[in-house]
């Protein structure tokens, strides 16, 4: 708990983010680019899918991003509530624009990755269904968190929904799996793949890459929006001089 306090604080938040918000983006960039070019140039094209079969080193992080984004929104909102430190509310509201461009990326990609492969842009699936209700409750939380601002609440109403939208990660998680769905299963668990090891390397990659791309943004955002509620304090300050 006593960690937790001394993390929360801001200025000690801002010496550990300033270093650390241009190696995550430097290390972020550069695993991106390697993984990239190796799945573009140093895997051999999937037996059924062909070349389209490449789309995975983006369409899979962003698949993880726009989840695992939520989580952080998630897990934010939670300490907020329970122990009311405004970095986590700002923290919350840092992932949110990410974790929603994540999710979008996802759909996209996904899409395109359809139409070769299923003969279509779009189906009503669970896992697709899931995944596009996903990133309008972002741009719900987004709304919320904005209007909660503007009229000067105490963010627990964001808070709130933050924790209620989790509901959605199992769905998303296990809709292959409860319904029979155009999306194939899962291809990667604890146990195995079922993507061949000449396609699957490159993905770690590019998965890392862009989880650290992610969080040196969130880690920017913060900065910014402390920076931003400074400036406001130091203007409240002179207007009442």
């Amino acid at each position: 708990m006593a960690t937790l306090h001394a993390f929360a604080n801001p200025a000690r938040f801002l010496r550990i983010a300033r270093p650390l918000t241009p190696a995550l983006l430097c290390a972020g960039v550069v695993l991106i680019a390697i993984g990239c070019w190796a799945g573009l140039t140093q895997t051999p094209a999937d037996y059924l899918q062909g070349e389209t079969v490449r789309i995975l080193y983006i369409h899979v992080p962003a698949a993880w991003l726009g989840m695992g984004g939520w989580s952080g929104v998630a897990v934010s909102s939670i300490v907020y509530l329970v122990w009311r430190h405004p970095l986590a509310e700002i923290a919350a509201r840092a992932i949110a624009l990410p974790g929603a461009t994540f999710a979008a990326l996802c759909l996209v990609t996904g899409s395109i990755w359809g139409r070769p492969t299923w003969g279509t842009w779009w189906q009503w699936d669970g896992r697709l269904t899931s995944m596009l209700l996903l990133f309008f409750v972002y741009l719900g939380f987004i709304a919320l968190s904005q209007a909660d601002r503007d009229r000067a609440g105490d963010g627990r109403i964001p808070a709130l929904y933050g924790v209620a939208g989790t509901v959605l990660l199992p769905i998303i998680r296990y809709s292959v799996i409860w319904w029979n769905t155009l999306h194939q299963g899962p291809s990667i668990g604890l146990t195995g793949s079922s993507i061949d090891r000449t396609l699957l390397w490159p993905l770690p990659i590019t998965t890392l890459g862009f989880t650290l791309l992610f969080g040196a943004i969130v880690l920017m955002r913060m900065r910014a929006m402390l920076a931003r509620a400074k400036a406001e304090a130091r203007l409240r300050r002179k207007a009442r001089a």
